[in-house]
């Protein structure tokens, strides 16, 4: 018998590289050498924007993208996944920086990463497969508007006003600008958003925000335009790992900043892995996998002064149009990067941050796509309301609380439209000629008997409107209620089911049933309503035996001269 202790171990080893894993690193490795290089070199102006933009510093943002797009990379659960920095998990930074420092954001990112270990222990991969599509298109495009909006200040070139709202920054930057206007900043930004876009429409596969990046570095240089101001000082190489921002006092502060950023980190993780599946042939990835590498790669960048990591969704795509086909291409990205913070650090630390700027303000741009926002909006009216509504509470509130809105919303939405095709129509005898009644039926009005079909779900959602439908059946003796067709059955629609019951045998009117299923036992049961509807035998396995148990209820009450002889002449579909 195996003990928690050797389950819990077999676990974590379903968890590590396979031989299969790392064996296929083999394959092409000039290829994914080559995918490498690529990705590094789109990777290093995003790597140098994000981590500006978090509040650590460049050098924290390159750190990110060594050490955990290095470790993600062996220990995650797809083969062409990139990680490193993101827009998205520099939104959530900025507030936390703010108020905690840079040690309360390296603590963070390690509270996250042992977060995400521990969801991939409980195997809670397979959940993504659960958020709509609206909420997704809402997030990216609240995500892309916040990115470019916290540029402005650097795009300017203004210092970056207090507070951590980015509307309310952005507008602080615009007044600091109209008072004292920088152009070169404003021009060298431009340069850099029309060189990506109108270069990524002419040649897309030239990297061309390292082009943009080293002109406008040249530029600010040769002709000494001071007003644009540098990235300053980087330390040529990553710092030795250390612990020495761990603060366990702080730690019941810091919970709910790691839960949110453990939630953003494997949202946009496993998002991103699965667009790499949908854009290759023959590749799947694991999510639990993914997440055990996204939670190591989050221990490990705060020990050399990173900030917290996922996969990203533009380099992995990049990793994957250039023909990557194995972790190793991850591997050189990540190699190549720590070579530019050994060997380049002075010229890196010379790169207008308004350079920097643009290229983030280009990503942003590049991160909506119009023709996918049109078809969600186009859907239904449901997609729309939460499109709108993701983006919205992404831009005024944070992801975190975006995605739970826009996930209750569309539950919601849901459970409004399932609830609608529920239906409880009278039965219809008629064999022959549709929108005529047959003998049988009239005979059965006749006798002040009336059978109700019930499609559908009856559950909290929709539940009480088959209580008012019920409540207003008149001149009937017996009423049956076919529920064969039933597809879900909770305690609210039991109880529902329970006091229309009631109140029609107030009434006097006596409710049989056909048709109830195994599995609608128990909530029935759970509330009393089985025994109601077994009163006196009233409970049929098919609707012909509940006609005539009706038929013997209203002769043994003299309200029928004699019991039929023989049940409806319904077909097979009737009598379930």
């Amino acid at each position: 018998m195996s003990t928690p202790w050797a389950r819990g171990f077999a676990r974590v080893g379903s968890l590590l590289p396979s031989r299969t894993d790392l064996a296929v690193m083999g394959r092409s490795p000039r290829r994914d050498l080559l995918a490498g290089l690529t990705v590094a070199i789109v990777a290093l102006p995003l790597a140098l924007g994000f981590g500006v933009s978090s509040g650590l510093g460049a050098e924290a943002g390159l750190a990110t993208a060594v050490v955990a797009g290095a470790l993600a990379a062996v220990f995650g659960g797809s083969n062409l996944q990139v990680s490193g920095p993101t827009g998205a998990m520099t939104v959530v930074l900025v507030p936390i920086v703010a108020q905690y420092g840079t040690g309360g954001v390296l603590m963070v990112g390690l509270i996250a990463g042992l977060m995400l270990i521990g969801l991939a222990l409980a195997r809670a991969g397979r959940y993504m497969a659960y958020i709509p599509a609206s909420v997704v298109e809402g997030f990216t495009l609240g995500i892309a508007c916040v990115i470019g909006l916290q540029q402005v200040p650097n795009a300017l070139g203004v210092a970056k006003p207090e507070g951590g709202k980015v509307l309310v920054v952005t507008w602080h930057a615009i007044e600091a600008f109209t008072r004292s206007p920088n152009w070169t900043a404003v021009a060298l930004a431009a340069g850099v958003v029309v060189v990506m876009l109108v270069g990524a429409r002419w040649r897309p596969t030239i990297p061309f925000s390292i082009v943009a990046v080293i002109a406008a570095t040249l530029l600010t240089q040769l002709f000494r335009l001071d007003a644009a101001a540098p990235i300053g000082d980087m330390p040529a190489g990553l710092p030795a790992p250390s612990l020495g921002f761990v603060d366990m006092s702080a730690l019941g502060s810091l919970l709910a900043p790691a839960i949110a950023v453990a939630a953003l980190a494997a949202l946009e993780s496993l998002l991103s892995a699965q667009v790499a599946d949908g854009m290759t042939v023959g590749q799947k990835h694991d999510p639990d996998k993914e997440l055990f590498g996204q939670g190591l790669a989050n221990i490990a960048a705060p020990l050399f002064g990173g900030v917290p990591a996922t996969g990203a969704i533009a380099r992995t795509a990049v990793n994957v149009r250039t023909g990557a086909s194995s972790r190793l291409a991850a591997l050189v990205h990540a190699a190549v990067l720590a070579v530019i913070v050994f060997a380049a650090a002075p010229l890196v630390s010379r790169i207008p941050l308004a350079a920097l700027a643009g290229v983030l303000i280009a990503t942003a741009i590049r991160m909506v796509e119009v023709g996918s926002l049109r078809a969600m909006a186009k859907a239904t009216r449901a997609d729309a309301i939460v499109l709108v509504l993701t983006a919205a509470a992404t831009l005024a509130l944070d992801l975190v609380y975006a995605v739970i809105i826009g996930l209750v919303v569309a539950g919601a939405l849901a459970l409004r439209a399932v609830a609608r095709q529920a239906r409880m129509d009278q039965v219809d005898f008629r064999p022959d000629m549709p929108g005529e009644h047959s003998d049988e039926e009239h005979a059965l009005l006749a006798e002040h008997i009336v059978a109700y079909r019930i499609d559908g779900p009856l559950f909290f959602a929709g539940a009480h409107r088959f209580l008012l439908e019920l409540s207003e059946v008149a001149d009937v003796r017996v009423l049956i209620l076919r529920m064969s067709r039933v597809t879900t059955l909770d305690a609210t629609g039991a109880l529902v089911l329970k006091d229309a019951v009631e109140k029609l045998n107030r009434r006097g009117i006596a409710v049989m049933t056909s048709g109830i299923r195994p599995g609608q036992r128990q909530a029935l049961d759970s509330v009393g309503a089985l025994d109601l509807l077994q009163l006196e035998g009233r409970e049929y396995a098919t609707t012909p035996e509940a006609i005539a148990g009706a038929r013997a209820h209203l002769h043994k009450a003299g309200l029928l001269p004699a019991v039929p002889d023989q049940t409806a002449p319904v077909t097979e579909e009737a009598a379930r």
